[in-house]
């Protein structure tokens, strides 16, 4: 099955997303911060990337930017998932690389959803 990559700071919602991902039977790695995001998708080349956006040091934004630029990462589709939802938000993460964007709390028919889009294309 698919490797996801979780790469959020609160414990809580790496808790939630875990388990949802878990129970469809996705294997899932976790990092607390952008840096050990990009570094561990570095090393273990994961099928997809969730990515929080608020996080202190490297911001989902920018950690979006440097997966979707990197040599090694930049075919790991990356879905930003973040209690941001402004359409600017949006539309920023978007220009950033990202092929999806879900507003927390996510709902596991949601999540499941944009998860099997980005692993299709």
């Amino acid at each position: 099955m698919a490797c996801i990559l979780i790469v959020d700071d609160s414990p809580t919602e790496v808790h939630v997303l875990k388990s949802i991902l878990e129970k469809n039977g996705y294997n899932v790695l976790t990092a607390s911060s952008g840096e050990e995001g990009i570094e561990k998708a570095r090393q273990e080349l994961p099928d997809l990337v969730l990515m929080d956006v608020v996080m202190p040091g490297l911001n989902g934004f920018q950690a979006t930017r440097q997966l979707t630029n990197g040599a090694e990462t930049g075919a790991i589709p990356v879905i930003i998932c973040t209690t941001k939802d402004q359409e600017t938000d949006r539309v920023w993460g978007l220009r950033q690389g990202a092929k999806g964007y879900i507003t927390k709390p996510v709902t596991e028919g949601d999540l499941i959803g944009k998860v099997k889009e980005a692993l299709s294309v």
